[in-house]
């Protein structure tokens, strides 16, 4: 007999996130806000009334592909390309300080006396790893809250878009890194050929996408649903081979499909289908699905403190880190705040790179609690920050498109 209990998961989640969502914009916060803690009281880490399971994580899996194609159909290219050296500087400065920063911090707690680790690796590996799980980011949180206050189309905005896909792959190799000396069947020279491949893939199977896409949809009189159906097919095949062929993660195939897409006629058009479809159903299960999978373990004093400490150092390196590249190409300290404020959200990314430490021995289970924490900590309070920096007007860089809160 067949198990109907995903429909009322999903009437809860909802409902919940909806709920929330509009008690937290009352209170002039963003209603990503409130489907995050949604997820989270759902969740076992309060009610226990939801628990993460194969389907929820399906769904939210393809709301945040979505969510990043819809980015890349709102991001102005031409500005994405004269801030390519900037979100260079800026991701390259948002990996180093926030490595440095959790390598130091667990320097000073991952030692006898202090908190004890069972991880397999080396200390200095462990160590190492705490810090890479720091330079993660999760734009998807500042995506939609920039969608949500109408900022997406900035130039901080199209900022933090190029360093975000930049620190995803500077986050690939400084986990290889560490990984192939942990483990000897992980080649660095391999992953840096994939990756290499892929952006290359990318270009030649973009253009010859575009060509044709382009002369489809001109050769039509009018806009049709067929359009945007093909245009997610895209999105869906880039996706999917960025993250089985390549090993690069599948919303940065997503994101380039929608930039490819965004130079087309009739984009805006696209871009409403999606925002309808995201709104009412992907966005919000994936937002909830974040605090569905926090479970807070039990923990010492020593460990609540190395929680906190850590939830500091994760926020003031990505701001100070990010800030201060986005200062040295030039942006103005109203545009350094909201980069830097733009990518403090670590989210899944993170967690994913800390599940993957844990199965290379790499991160003890001491330190797992605290970095849930953290994760669960800097995805909900950075669309409350981009809230406070973003009040100071900035020009879009051209006319809004719609942009529906969740």
């Amino acid at each position: 007999m067949r198990d109907y209990g995903y429909l009322l998961d999903l009437a809860v989640i909802l409902l919940c996130t909806k709920v929330l969502g509009l008690a937290t914009r009352r209170v002039n916060m963003p209603q990503v806000v409130g489907a995050l803690l949604a997820g989270l009281l759902l969740g076992p880490a309060v009610a226990g009334v939801l628990s993460s399971t194969n389907f929820i994580n399906s769904v939210a899996e393809l709301g945040v592909i979505v969510l990043m194609f819809s980015a890349g159909l709102e991001t102005d290219i031409k500005e994405l390309k004269q801030s390519g050296k900037a979100s260079l500087v800026i991701a390259v400065c948002g990996v180093a300080v926030p490595l440095l920063g959790g390598f130091g911090l667990a320097y000073l707690f991952n030692r006898p006396g202090m908190i004890p680790s069972d991880a397999s690796g080396t200390i200095f590996l462990q160590n190492i790893f705490i810090g890479i799980v720091l330079t993660a980011t999760s734009v998807s949180i500042t995506v939609e809250t920039l969608k949500e206050l109408g900022k997406l189309k900035t130039r901080s905005g199209n900022a933090i878009l190029g360093a975000a896909i930049i620190d995803d792959v500077l986050g690939i190799i400084a986990l290889t890194i560490v990984t192939s000396l942990a483990d000897s069947k992980v080649h660095l020279v391999e992953v840096i050929l994939r990756i290499v491949g892929f952006f290359a893939f990318a270009f030649v199977a973009g253009f010859l996408f575009y060509k044709l896409y382009k002369f489809w949809i001109d050769s039509a009189p009018k806009f049709l649903h067929r359009h945007a159906i093909m245009a997610f097919v895209f999105c869906l095949l880039m996706a999917y081979i960025a993250e089985e062929w390549f090993g690069v993660a599948d919303i940065t195939g997503a994101f380039i499909a929608g930039l490819i897409i965004s130079n087309t006629a009739n984009v805006e058009k696209v871009e409403t289908k999606f925002d309808t479809v995201s709104f009412m159903l992907l966005s919000p299960v994936f937002f909830a699905s974040i605090g569905i999978q926090v479970v807070i373990p039990k923990m010492t004093v020593k460990v609540v403190l190395f929680s906190l400490l850590l939830i500091v150092v994760a926020i003031v390196t990505k701001i100070i880190g990010c800030g201060l590249g986005a200062k040295a190409c030039g942006y103005k300290p109203y545009q350094c705040k909201r980069i830097g404020v733009g990518m403090i959200s670590r989210g899944e990314v993170a967690l994913i790179v800390a599940g993957k430490g844990a199965q290379m021995g790499l991160l003890g289970s001491s330190f797992l609690g605290p970095v849930v924490i953290m994760v669960v900590a800097t995805t909900i309070i950075t669309p409350i920050l981009l809230k406070v920096v973003f009040r100071k007007t900035d020009a879009p860089i051209r006319q809004e498109g719609s942009g529906a809160g969740i």
